[in-house]
C-alpha cells in the first residue's frame, strides 16, 4: 500500500445504474492530483441543456441512504476549515459530459490524501452554480464512491 495514493470506484444509484468510473488521488509536492474518468452519465434531453455535472468530495464515509436520498450518508461537502461554498476543501471542478463520458484532471492544495481516506465522492445531476449555500444548488446525488487507500 502507498499512503500517497487513493481511489474511489464510482457507481450510479438506482435511477442511474449505468454510471461507473474511477477517481484517483495522488499526493504530489504541490498538492493532490485528482483524476476522474466516468461513463454512463445521463444525457439530458434539452439540446442546449447543460452537460455539466457537479462533482464533490463529501465528509461522509458511506454510499448508503434512504428512499428520498440513496446517498444521504455521504453527508455534506468535506469542509474542515468551515469555509463558505465554493471554498470548501471538497468543492471540485465540474464534470463535462461528452455523450455520457467525462474525464477531468486537476491539482488541489485544499486536501491531502491521508485525510480523505474513507470519505466519499459524489456526482450530482445538476451543475454547481458556485454561489448558493451550502452546496451550489447541484441537485440530486446520482453516483457515489468511497475513497480507499492504495
Amino acid at each position: 500500500m502507498d499512503s500517497n495514493k487513493a481511489r474511489a470506484l464510482i457507481r450510479g444509484g438506482k435511477k442511474f445504474p449505468n454510471i461507473m468510473g474511477t477517481v484517483m488521488f495522488n499526493q504530489t509536492s504541490v498538492g493532490v492530483l485528482v483524476t476522474c474518468e466516468v461513463s454512463g452519465l445521463p444525457i439530458k434531453d434539452d439540446r442546449c441543456g447543460s452537460g455539466f455535472f457537479a462533482f464533490h468530495l463529501h465528509e461522509g464515509t458511506s454510499c448508503t441512504g434512504n428512499e428520498a436520498d440513496e446517498f444521504v450518508d455521504a453527508k455534506m461537502h468535506f469542509n474542515p476549515s468551515d469555509c463558505p461554498h465554493p471554498y470548501h476543501a471538497g468543492d471540485f471542478p465540474q464534470l463535462l459530459s461528452n455523450g455520457g463520458f467525462a474525464y477531468l484532471q486537476f491539482i488541489t492544495e485544499r486536501i491531502n490524501v491521508e485525510e480523505i481516506i474513507g470519505r466519499t465522492v459524489i456526482i450530482h445531476y445538476g451543475s454547481d452554480d458556485f454561489v448558493s449555500q451550502p452546496s451550489g444548488n447541484a441537485g440530486e446525488k446520482i453516483a457515489c464512491g468511497v475513497i480507499e487507500k492504495l
